[in-house]
């Protein structure tokens, strides 16, 4: 699915600030990805769906080297890869469900209203479709950023510190939508500081956790 061989990226003029890193990412897999603030977290999020490129070493993302694609190759790429962002970035003149929906509109896909419907209930969100963004919790806002990311039935999901705002009771609930969906076979990466909800998550599924340090991805113990 994502494939890295000993890849690195520094921005412009600066030094790497990841380096060396080597990871597969199977389909149906779960993994965590921990570290300390400016580790690179994000930077690693954005290599994973080619809005950056290596500066060094090899990606290859659904059997394709990153590097060779085209525009529309790497439009097809994100067709296939969610990405939760830790700002949610909603247009907020438009209503919840017609952000959800906005991956379809901008690929110039038929918007099939009972699956939206679907999606709505399935984040709980069915009397919130025609609220404007401004309206929900951060609660809600994040659960809706979890369903327009897998609007288009993507292979991997990409969360960056998805429950940093959140309280407990409202991370479990968004952490179990993410299991879901990794038990239905996605992929599911999630960038966290939080070591609780790693724990929690390992009681329900098999995830691998990542962390990055002195600029190299490293497999964290077992103590977490």
């Amino acid at each position: 699915m994502i494939e890295m061989q000993n890849l690195s990226f520094g921005y412009s003029g600066n030094d790497p600030l990841l380096a060396d890193m080597s990871l597969t990412l199977q389909p149906g897999s779960f993994h965590f990805l921990t570290g300390p603030s400016g580790a690179g977290k994000t930077t690693f999020l954005r290599l994973c769906y080619a809005e950056l490129m290596p500066s060094a070493g090899q990606m290859t993302a659904f059997g394709q080297d990153v590097r060779t694609l085209s525009r529309d190759g790497i439009a097809a790429l994100r067709r296939r890869v969610g990405v939760v962002h830790q700002d949610t970035q909603f247009l907020d003149h438009l209503p919840v469900a017609e952000n959800i929906a906005l991956p379809l509109l901008v690929s110039g896909e038929q918007i099939d209203m009972p699956a939206l419907g679907e999606l709505l209930a399935w984040v709980q969100l069915s009397g919130h479709a025609r609220a404007m963004p401004p309206e929900l919790s951060g609660g809600e806002r994040q659960r809706a950023a979890l369903a327009r990311a897998v609007i288009m039935s993507p292979d991997l999901i990409l969360a960056d510190e998805p429950t940093g705002n959140l309280d407990w009771d409202m991370s479990m609930r968004l952490l179990q939508l993410l299991i879901e969906l990794n038990r239905s076979g996605k992929a599911v990466l999630i960038a966290t500081h939080d070591l609780n909800l790693i724990r929690a998550a390992k009681q329900q599924v098999q995830a691998r956790v990542l962390r990055i340090a002195g600029k190299r991805l490293q497999l964290a113990g077992a103590d977490l």
